[in-house]
C-alpha cells in the first residue's frame, strides 16, 4: 500500500494536508483534514479503467467558499433536529437553525468546516488515515467536550473503511456519518438515473415537510421509497416530491455490521455494498445540485449525486421511541461503515 502526504493549503493559518492512498489494484482515495473530506476516490470499471467517482472540487478555497457537505466528514449530530433545540438531562439547549428553523449536520461549523488532527501510516495490506478532533463544550451548542476519532482505511479489497469513536466528559448526542456524493459512472458525466439501488430495509421515518420525522415509522412497501428490489434511481423520482431524502430503517438492533445498501450501474459495470453498524442510512438524490463547478471544471446539476449515510434516524434528540444517541461520560460511542467497490 502506498500513501502520500502533500500541502493542500491554508485554513485560518493552519496547514491543511491532502493524503492520497492507493493499493494494489490503482484504486486511489484522497483525502483532506480539512472537514476529514475525501476529495477524490478512483475506482476501475469491468475493463479496468479508472474513473473518479465521488463529487468534490480541485482546490481548498472551493471548499472554504461553501458546498453542499461534498465528501465530508458530519456532526456533532449529522441530520437534522427539529426547531434547533432539545433538552438533556432537565436543560436546555439552543442550537443554530441553519436549514429553515432546524439545525442541520451540525450547525453553522459543523465539522465537515473544521482541521482535523491527522496522521498517516501504512502496512502491506492496507492504507490508514487518523482523524482526531476536540470538540469543547457549547461548541455550536452542544453539551461536553467531545474528544472524536475517526479512522479512514482503504485495504487491497477495495474497501473503504470508517471507524467512527468518541468519547465525552458530559452528557451529549452524538450521530457522526459520512457525506460522499456518488457518482459511478464518473463525477459530472451524467445523471444518477441509471444506478440501480437495494437498500435492505422495509421501513422508512415519514418526514413532515421540513424533512423532520414525524415520528411514524413506515413500510415502503407499495411506494416510490420501495428499494427492497432493485430500482434504478430515476425510475420512480417524479413520483417523489422533491426528489429522495428519506431515512431507511435498517433491520440492525444490536448495531453489528450488517448489508445497509447495494448500487450498480450497469453501463460500466461498477458496484457499491455500504456496510454499516448503524440502524439507519438517509437515501439523497442530490435533489439541491444547481449547477455547481466541480472537479475539472464539469457541472453538478440537479440528481448528479447520491448519498448513503448511514446513521441514526434525524432528529434523535427529540425522539425518545428512536435509538437513543445520548453519550455519557465512561461510554465510548463507536460505529464501522463501509463502502466496497467492485465491478459486474
Amino acid at each position: 500500500m502506498k500513501i502520500e502526504k502533500t500541502l493542500f493549503g491554508n485554513h485560518q493559518g493552519k496547514e491543511v494536508y491532502l493524503f492520497t492512498l492507493t493499493n494494489k489494484r490503482g484504486v486511489v482515495l484522497k483525502v483532506t483534514n480539512y472537514g476529514a473530506i475525501v476529495t477524490e476516490l478512483h475506482v476501475p470499471d469491468r475493463n479496468g479503467d479508472l474513473a473518479d467517482v465521488v463529487l468534490g472540487f480541485d482546490n481548498l478555497k472551493q471548499y472554504q467558499d461553501g458546498h453542499p457537505y461534498f465528501g465530508c466528514a458530519v456532526g456533532r449530530v449529522g441530520n437534522r433536529i427539529a426547531n434547533a433545540k432539545f433538552s438533556l438531562e432537565g436543560v436546555d439547549y439552543q442550537l443554530a437553525a441553519n436549514n429553515g428553523n432546524n439545525c442541520l449536520h451540525g450547525g453553522l461549523v459543523g465539522y465537515d468546516k473544521v482541521i482535523w488532527e491527522a496522521e498517516e501510516s501504512a502496512t502491506p495490506d492496507k492504507a490508514i488515515v487518523k482523524f482526531k478532533y476536540l470538540s469543547k463544550d457549547g461548541e455550536e451548542g452542544f453539551p461536553g467536550n467531545l474528544q472524536v476519532t475517526m479512522v479512514y482505511t482503504l485495504n487491497h479489497t477495495n474497501e473503504f473503511k470508517i471507524e467512527y469513536s468518541a468519547t465525552t466528559d458530559k452528557t451529549t448526542h452524538v450521530n457522526l456519518t459520512h457525506h460522499g456524493y456518488f457518482n459511478l459512472e464518473g463525477a459530472g458525466n451524467t445523471t444518477i438515473y441509471n444506478h440501480k439501488l437495494c437498500i435492505f430495509g422495509d421501513k422508512y421515518t415519514v418526514p413532515n415537510p421540513e424533512l423532520i420525522p414525524t415520528g411514524e415509522i413506515a413500510t415502503v412497501k407499495g411506494t416510490a421509497l420501495d428499494f427492497t428490489s432493485p430500482h434504478k434511481m430515476g425510475e420512480r423520482i417524479d413520483k417523489v416530491e422533491g426528489g429522495y431524502d428519506h431515512n431507511y430503517v435498517l433491520d440492525n438492533p444490536t448495531g453489528v455490521m450488517v448489508l445497509a445498501a447495494m448500487v450498480e450501474e450497469s453501463k460500466t459495470g461498477r458496484t457499491m455494498e455500504v456496510y454499516t453498524t448503524e440502524p439507519g442510512v438517509q437515501f439523497y438524490s442530490g435533489n439541491f445540485l444547481d449547477g455547481l463547478v466541480g472537479k475539472e471544471g464539469k457541472l453538478y446539476n440537479k440528481h448528479y449525486g447520491f448519498c448513503l449515510e448511514t446513521q441514526h434516524y434525524p432528529d434523535s434528540p427529540n425522539q425518545p421511541k428512536f435509538p437513543s444517541t445520548i453519550l455519557k461520560p465512561g461510554e465510548t460511542y463507536k460505529t464501522t461503515t463501509i463502502y466496497k467497490f467492485a465491478v459486474k
